[in-house]
């Protein structure tokens, strides 16, 4: 054995426990986070009454807020537009694409494979539109908003699907087949 001298240990700030402290202490509790499945079902949930106190308490700067150009380029394509345009016709796109992909799995292999069970959801979302239409269409029958019937016939699949979400696993897998196939129905 050789003599080597001893080593002394490196003195490190008590701060810095790990070779990385700052990503893993900011990093670990969000991907914790959105490991739970009620997750979207919360940041949905925060962004609402975010956005609601914002619109009805400060007059002027959320509508400004969605009127900001967005400018992005890459190579020759380029998108200049509005932050209203790109949610309302980029975003939604992708989320409905996704929920579109989730029906068909279950059209083919899932919960809606019999066409009896497919049924349901299809009367569900003919009867989700036409009843709050016509409920809409009596109360305002003979006055100027009666042209406004599309309104209340529309279904907001995201908030509903957030309720779920923060649910949980107490919510029923064909409850949720049943809320996307109604979703996508009222939407076609």
């Amino acid at each position: 054995m050789r003599n080597e001298p001893p080593r002394t240990p490196k003195l490190r700030a008590p701060w810095s426990r790990s070779p990385r402290p700052v990503p893993r202490t900011i990093i670990q509790p969000i991907q914790q986070f959105m490991h739970r499945e009620a997750s979207g079902g919360i940041v949905l949930a925060a962004a609402a009454l975010i956005a609601l106190a914002w619109a009805n308490l400060d007059f002027g700067s959320y509508d400004q807020f969605w009127h900001t150009s967005l400018h992005l380029e890459v190579g020759s394509w380029s998108l200049d537009d509005s932050l209203r345009h790109v949610v309302n016709d980029g975003l939604m796109v992708l989320f409905f694409f996704v929920i579109g992909l989730e029906i068909k799995r279950e059209l083919i292999v899932g919960e809606l494979r019999d066409r009896r069970a497919a049924l349901l959801p299809l009367f569900a979302a003919v009867g989700g539109m036409v009843i709050p239409a016509l409920v809409y269409l009596s109360i305002t029958r003979g006055h100027a908003g009666t042209h406004g019937w599309g309104i209340p016939m529309a279904t907001d699949i995201a908030f509903a699907m957030g309720v779920l979400a923060l649910l949980g696993s107490r919510v029923p897998a064909p409850l949720k087949v049943l809320l996307l196939a109604i979703a996508v129905i009222d939407d076609i």
